[in-house]
């Protein structure tokens, strides 16, 4: 029988029995040198980052006896909300003591119409340098980026004069053109870049169809833009809520940003420095930022890479 099978051509059993097994790759062992040495790293970083936050947030929940007598780093012995409430109704900013609150609503009201409007512009810009090019754009665009590398400090004087003249010097408009000004030129990047890797099909279709300008834009690119758009906001808001140097100038003292009545409260000269309320209102005033990019980080991660497919 044994005999048959091999002239036949059959191989024994047992052999075959002997070739089966398992095929493929061998698994590979998650905790490799390299992860080991990428997490390590994540890890102290990640720490590096979050310790002063944790600080500032176990600071607030003290009372000063526990700051002045305790250990920073220590977890406060009662959650105590005073601080946070001193610094959001009653912490002086200068000459008045109304706390964080006027400057969060001047902050509001600076952002929203400043990123709006910058964000609109630099779309229509974008969309305009890649789908409906004009004799010079490329110069246009060149000067409009290269405005962007100009430091603030050097255009701070021109522009005090320029608004002076204009008569919103000190105003809420005032501050709101100045931000959209200085908003468009790295926003009109990213949207040209973004539109760029869009099929130029797209586009063409709907010429023969017969769309215009401003239809394409608002039918065709704007409901594909979503994740440009979130960059665009994220971008906008932080940069704006953020900043100090136009609040302080353009603003007015009737419109000081949270930013600028922050500063007023840290280096206050009225007393005996309270921390805990110093970092409370610090809280305070991150908080908008950090909300916005725990909200969309994702839509943010997918914009800047679209974003950046086309130079």
């Amino acid at each position: 029988m044994s005999q048959t099978a091999t002239m036949t051509g059959t191989a024994p059993a047992s052999s075959k029995s002997l070739e089966d097994g398992p095929r493929g790759e061998r698994p590979k062992p998650f905790f490799t040198p390299k992860k080991i040495i990428i997490y390590t790293t994540l890890v102290f970083f990640s720490l590096y980052f979050l310790f002063p936050l944790y600080v500032m947030l176990v600071t607030s929940f003290k009372t000063m006896p526990e700051i002045r007598f305790g250990n920073i780093f220590a977890l406060p012995n009662q959650i105590n909300f005073d601080a946070w409430h001193r610094a959001w109704t009653s912490a002086c900013t200068g000459l008045t003591c109304n706390g964080l609150s006027p400057g969060f609503w001047n902050s509001v009201k600076i952002t929203i119409p400043s990123t709006i409007v910058s964000i609109f512009i630099a779309a229509v810009n974008g969309y305009a340098l890649v789908n409906w090019r004009f004799r010079g754009s490329e110069i246009f665009f060149s000067i409009l980026i290269f405005g962007s590398f100009i430091p603030y400090q050097v255009m701070l004087y021109p522009l005090v004069m320029i608004t002076r003249e204009l008569g919103i010097f000190g105003t809420l408009p005032g501050i709101i053109v100045i931000h959209t000004i200085f908003g468009m030129p790295i926003l009109t990047l990213l949207f040209r870049n973004y539109f760029a890797s869009l099929p130029q099909e797209l586009f063409k279709a709907a010429r023969v169809d017969g769309a215009g300008f401003w239809r394409i834009f608002f039918e065709i690119m704007l409901p594909m833009s979503l994740p440009i758009f979130v960059v665009a906001l994220i971008l906008q808001i932080t940069g704006i809520w953020n900043d100090f140097l136009f609040g302080v100038v353009f603003a007015g003292t009737q419109n000081l940003p949270m930013t600028v009545q922050l500063n007023n409260i840290v280096n206050s000269a009225q007393g005996t420095p309270e921390y805990n309320v110093n970092m409370a209102a610090t809280v305070l005033t991150g908080l908008v930022p950090l909300i916005i990019y725990f909200v969309s980080g994702k839509l943010f991660v997918r914009g800047v890479a679209a974003g950046a497919v086309k130079g």
